[in-house]
């Protein structure tokens, strides 16, 4: 083997390696972990806001920023004097979640701590997580309205959301629908293009609302008509 052609041949895998290894280090800061998972929610945030959830200060925030920033972790937007902070994508919140899942496995499962109303209904990014979307998850694999690995919408499903009034978007780039792991429930809850229109129609029809500053959702009591109707869902 030609030493200088097998040199050459890794340089890619080290790129890669060093470049993974750049991002878990970015993670890996308990203050840039609260920033992210704040950013969960979907929506952008100022330094100053990002400041008083982790618990930081203004100047520590804007170097954490930067550090997010850098790694291609999170996006900076400019209106006019201000300045926004989000993810970067749906594929950063998708890594977090999956960090979450892991993180909650331990050799001994001990009780969860998570408080229950964000046990229950969270926003995952841009769709529905927790208990309550897990449950859905469940209900449109039984009654096939998704592929049984969850992949995509059956003609089923694709009927069902259409009269829903649910609005997929046809020129997504990302996956059209796929199981996205709740690190809470250990179970799947809808994620992709048809997770986000399905989360949308929730806020459209205000059977959820946000709640100004956190992940956690309330659900209405038109929505606990129309999901219980709609997903054979029972509320106590």
């Amino acid at each position: 083997m030609n030493l200088h052609n097998s040199q050459r041949d890794s340089e890619p895998d080290d790129a890669l390696e060093t470049s993974m290894a750049m991002v878990a280090s970015a993670i890996s800061d308990p203050s840039r972990v609260s920033i992210l998972c704040a950013l969960m929610d979907g929506r952008a945030w100022t330094a100053t806001e990002l400041s008083a959830v982790a618990g930081i200060a203004a100047s520590t925030t804007s170097g954490h920023l930067s550090r997010l920033l850098s790694n291609r972790l999170v996006i900076c937007l400019t209106q006019g004097r201000h300045r926004y902070y989000s993810l970067a994508g749906h594929h950063i919140a998708g890594l977090l979640e999956n960090l979450m899942g892991v993180s909650m496995q331990t050799p001994k499962a001990p009780a969860s701590s998570t408080p229950v109303s964000l046990r229950y209904a969270r926003t995952c990014y841009d769709h529905l997580a927790g208990e309550l979307a897990v449950n859905i998850y469940e209900f449109m694999l039984r009654e096939k309205w998704l592929e049984a690995d969850g992949s995509a919408l059956t003609l089923a499903g694709k009927n069902h959301f259409e009269k829903l009034g649910v609005v997929l978007n046809s020129h997504s780039r990302r996956k059209p629908c796929c199981p996205c792991l709740d690190w809470s429930e250990r179970g799947f809850h809808l994620g992709g293009n048809a997770g986000a229109a399905l989360m949308d129609l929730f806020l459209k029809k205000e059977w959820i609302t946000r709640i100004h500053g956190y992940r956690e959702v309330n659900m209405t009591d038109s929505g606990r008509i129309g999901m219980g109707r709609l997903f054979n869902l029972s509320f106590i």
